[in-house]
């Protein structure tokens, strides 16, 4: 018995030492893969730093407990993995960044394999998803700033990019004004440029799950993967195309852009091979809940596909204004006026003080600076430090409202029926 004391001993410290040392995990069911598509707030432009605004608010406090890990950065997600395919604008310097799901993969511009410090939707999108699912999460995101539907990522099953009426008539008229100067280098262009964006996206999202292994080690084949969701969030692109949507401010001026994205809900399931996808649309919220008759008509549009019989239980519209930081945008209309007071002192505005053009360039901005701090209070101003880090239509750069965002569009995936293809 007192020989048999070593060995009890040393069995015991094998056990704890094996407890001890990380473990792969297991993949025992097919792992769950989801889609995230759109523009710059697909792409995220909320930065880090905004973080504690979101512990401000006793209702979201609690999810930024759920952002940071213990130590108060940014979390990890154990079972989550990152394919992001980004770049510039125009198509070019794409990559892919990849790892496990943190903070940092929102918009990255021209490195799009390097951290941004900013967030999307996706953290939160995916943090949500971890704690909802025992196997692996892949999320595939893919994200360009300034896209529209009408022409980038145009689905195929749209056709070509066909002039309105009101471009007919105005593209007759002389060069200027949004009129192409070379209306045959334009539209040659224009044939180019239609689709592209959706083609990027279909093929980075084959490219991955032809060896999903390359971004998730922990990928088992014999269990294969699950296509469980799509989010699309784009819009403001379309929302400010004067001549692709003409008849500002008349009801169903938009109504072009919810047949464009019915048919792109139909295209992505098509060449994905997945039927039955369900689908999300993030229903453009800047402005929030006072926004003026036009976005209140686009987001009609937007939200029109999911009321198709074809679609229904399986594509959900998300209003996002709700989300939108009320407070922050009053600021953000007063800094507005600041940019006005600016512009005008500038071009000699006869209503201002540089009516004469005496003023230097120092003397306009002390001016503009009094202004500022007459309008913007020195409470406003650290507020606006606090909560916000980019212009309105990145919805202020608000992560408060990105972290919303994020979570709503999971936990509406989630009450949808699961989808049933994969491999």
């Amino acid at each position: 018995m007192i020989g048999a004391r070593p060995h009890f001993a040393s069995l015991g410290f094998l056990l704890l030492l094996a407890a001890l040392t990380p473990v792969a995990p297991v993949q025992a069911a097919p792992l769950k893969v989801f889609i995230l598509a759109g523009q710059s707030n697909m792409e995220g432009h909320a930065r880090i730093e905004t973080f504690d605004h979101i512990g401000d608010d006793p209702a979201t406090a609690p999810l930024l407990a759920r952002m940071r890990g213990p130590d108060g950065k940014p979390a990890v997600c154990d079972g989550v993995w990152m394919s992001y395919l980004t770049g510039h604008y125009d198509g070019s310097a794409n990559g892919e960044g990849t790892g496990r799901l943190t903070a940092g993969f929102g918009a990255r511009g021209d490195r799009p394999t390097k951290d941004g410090g900013k967030i999307g939707p996706e953290f939160t999108f995916g943090l949500i998803m971890d704690a909802a699912f025992e196997e692996p999460v892949l999320l595939i995101k893919t994200a360009w700033g300034g896209k529209s539907l009408h022409t980038d990522f145009r689905p195929p099953g749209a056709g070509p990019y066909v002039l309105n009426d009101y471009q007919r008539k105005l593209y007759h008229g002389p060069p200027g004004h949004g009129v192409p100067e070379d209306m045959e280098k334009w539209l040659a262009q224009k044939k180019a440029d239609t689709g592209r964006f959706y083609g990027m996206m279909i093929e980075h999202v084959r490219r991955v799950l032809a060896d999903p292994k390359r971004v998730v080690p922990g990928y088992d084949a014999a269990q294969g993967y699950e296509l469980a969701g799509f989010v699309w969030l784009q819009g403001f692109n379309d929302l400010v195309d004067g001549h692709a949507y003409p008849e500002r401010g008349k009801p169903g001026r938009f109504d072009v852009y919810g047949d464009l994205l019915a048919q792109f809900v139909r295209d992505v399931r098509k060449d994905l091979a997945a039927p039955t996808l369900p689908f999300v649309i993030g229903v453009l919220g800047v402005d929030g809940l006072k926004a003026g008759r036009d976005i209140v008509e686009f987001r009609k549009a937007m939200a029109a596909p999911a009321a198709l019989p074809e679609f229904q239980s399986r594509v959900v519209a998300v209003e996002t204004a709700p989300f939108w930081s009320e407070d922050l945008g009053a600021i953000d209309r007063k800094h507005e006026k600041v940019r006005q007071m600016r512009h005008f002192l500038n071009s000699k505005h006869k209503d201002h003080a540089n009516a004469d053009g005496h003023m230097t360039e120092k003397e306009k901005e002390t001016y503009v600076k009094k202004y500022e701090s007459e309008l913007i209070s020195s409470a406003e101003a650290a507020l606006w430090k606090r909560g916000a880090s980019n212009a309105g239509y990145h919805y202020l750069g608000s992560s408060k409202t990105f972290a919303l965002m994020g979570q709503a569009f999971a936990d509406a995936l989630l009450r949808l029926p699961t989808a049933t293809s994969g491999r």
